[in-house]
């Protein structure tokens, strides 16, 4: 009776603990986005404040994996954090300038052109311009995410982040920088055009990276009905399965209004599969693996022997 007891006890504390560790995580990804935009140095303590959450992710994921076989190696940690620090370092900093410069151009030319960008609500208060540029910078990800997966050209560089054969913390960042900039275009323009002020961008820069760390985590959580509005571990788990029914589903990368307007929101009440990769072939390295598109074998190689390139494919 004793070892019953002892058995059922971990099990009701792991349930709690697999309930409260997603909203709990993602509310100090908020609180941790908050207090750094405050401080004198906002980079510098955000970037803080990310390794601090992925550190306790990564803790998590051996405390309370989801799945057991994904905490062995696959030999891809090295070029997973340096996809990570690539896209992170370099295209952050393109976007940076980028935003720089239109709003420069924006300032002088605005007097001018009467363009509109002054179609942005700023007299709401800044969570809620945050949640409209949410939904907005969305749309550009959605259309971003699925184009990626229904267009050969774009799918050659999207593999990249679907040829993992296990999901953690490390593979968060885990995209081509072609893929992470077509994603930032797509999304921040529609922001630029309507004028968004710069905390938006910062905010939604925020939430869409404590978000990726938390979708991609291998930990037991049960997220219930938030799987209706936010982009969870569960629902991203079936986005890469290997099958096209539920791999070409679920694209939003923080919530899935558009998943659920546009009929590509998928949430099965069976487990998802732990199988996961591509049909195709990537390359081992880092270096490899950012030239591999662009050439045209790299590109065969990528999309695999058995898959069209004038048809849609699939994360396979």
């Amino acid at each position: 009776m004793q070892n019953i007891t002892a058995d059922r006890r971990p099990g009701w504390g792991r349930r709690s603990a697999a309930i409260l560790i997603w909203p709990g995580l993602y509310a100090l990804g908020l609180l941790s986005t908050y207090l750094a935009l405050g401080s004198a140095q906002p980079l510098l303590w955000f970037n803080v404040a990310y390794l601090s959450v992925a550190i306790i992710i990564g803790i998590l994921e051996r405390v309370m994996p989801h799945e057991a076989s994904w905490l062995d190696h696959d030999n891809q940690t090295v070029a997973d954090l340096a996809h990570t620090l690539f896209n992170k370092g370099i295209v952050q900093i393109i976007a940076a300038i980028a935003t720089s410069l239109t709003m420069m151009t924006a300032t002088v030319v605005e007097p001018k052109l009467a363009a509109p960008l002054q179609f942005w609500p700023g007299d709401w208060p800044l969570a809620a311009q945050v949640v409209l540029g949410v939904v907005i910078a969305e749309l550009g990800l959605y259309i971003a995410h699925r184009a990626a997966h229904e267009f050969p050209i774009v799918w050659r560089f999207h593999a990249l982040h679907h040829s993992v054969e296990r999901l953690w913390v490390v593979n968060t960042g885990r995209f081509h920088i072609v893929d992470t900039a077509l994603m930032i275009a797509l999304s921040q323009t529609p922001l630029y055009l309507l004028g968004a002020p710069l905390p938006v961008f910062l905010w939604i820069s925020g939430i869409t990276a404590f978000t990726g760390l938390l979708t991609h985590c291998n930990i037991a959580v049960r997220t219930g009905p938030l799987d209706l509005v936010f982009a969870t571990p569960g629902l991203h788990r079936w986005h890469h399965s290997k099958i096209l029914a539920e791999g070409n589903r679920n694209y939003g990368e923080n919530i899935v209004l558009w998943d659920l307007l546009f009929g590509t929101y998928f949430n099965h009440n069976r487990r998802p599969p732990a199988g996961i990769g591509i049909q195709g072939q990537i390359a081992a390295g880092f270096v490899g693996q950012f030239l591999q598109p662009f050439t045209a074998r790299g590109a065969r190689q990528i999309l695999g022997t058995a898959a069209p390139e004038a048809e849609p494919i699939s994360p396979r």
